[in-house]
């Protein structure tokens, strides 16, 4: 799906299945700032909410989601930080804003280097 033009010949169907095929991808190859917040978040770790990881919300696959409190958190790297990212992030963000979910950014230097920071402000959204 990624860029590649097949996707305007493929059906609905056909799509989904190619957006949960990257999201087990992605699961695979995850940062160490995301594994670390997955040893965090799961198993309702945090205020007792169920989060998912790398959940796919079509056309997107979202870091985190808790579909209880409609909240998205995202850890962005290096490429989020340039214009072309800035403008496909904002993107992102309105659309799922459209859906009703919430979106926390922070970056993969932050969770790493200044981790209780990312984690209160976690911790209050998620009460």
């Amino acid at each position: 799906m990624r860029g590649d033009r097949r996707r305007f010949h493929m059906t609905a169907e056909e799509e989904k299945l190619e957006i949960i095929a990257f999201a087990r991808q992605l699961r695979q190859t995850a940062t160490d700032a995301e594994s670390y917040l997955w040893s965090i978040l799961r198993n309702r770790r945090v205020n007792h909410r169920k989060f998912r990881r790398q959940h796919p919300i079509q056309p997107y696959v979202l870091d985190f989601f808790c579909a209880e409190l409609n909240l998205c958190i995202e850890l962005d790297g290096g490429q989020h930080f340039d214009p072309e990212g800035l403008r496909k992030d904002a993107i992102r963000d309105a659309f799922l804003c459209a859906q009703g979910i919430r979106t926390l950014r922070f970056t993969n230097f932050d969770m790493l280097r200044d981790t209780d920071t990312v984690l209160n402000v976690i911790w209050n959204e998620t009460r």
